[in-house]
């Protein structure tokens, strides 16, 4: 079966793509976050504590 994936609607280019996350005790998050995967883009939607969030920065995480 073939996945399809939304196309991202702040540029109309892009798709978004879903990543997966552990929680603190090891516990899979599937699908946290979605990213647009144009890289001009950069549209983000996550979940933190339960607390959504659109549009922070990308960044590359220290851990």
């Amino acid at each position: 079966m073939e996945k399809v994936f939304p196309g991202c609607q702040k540029c109309n280019k892009g798709l978004l793509l879903p990543l997966s996350d552990y929680g603190r005790d090891g516990a899979p998050i599937t699908y946290k976050a979605w990213v647009c995967n144009n890289p001009d883009c950069g549209f983000n939607i996550r979940i933190d504590n339960g607390e959504i969030s659109v549009g922070r920065d990308i960044s590359t995480s220290v851990k």
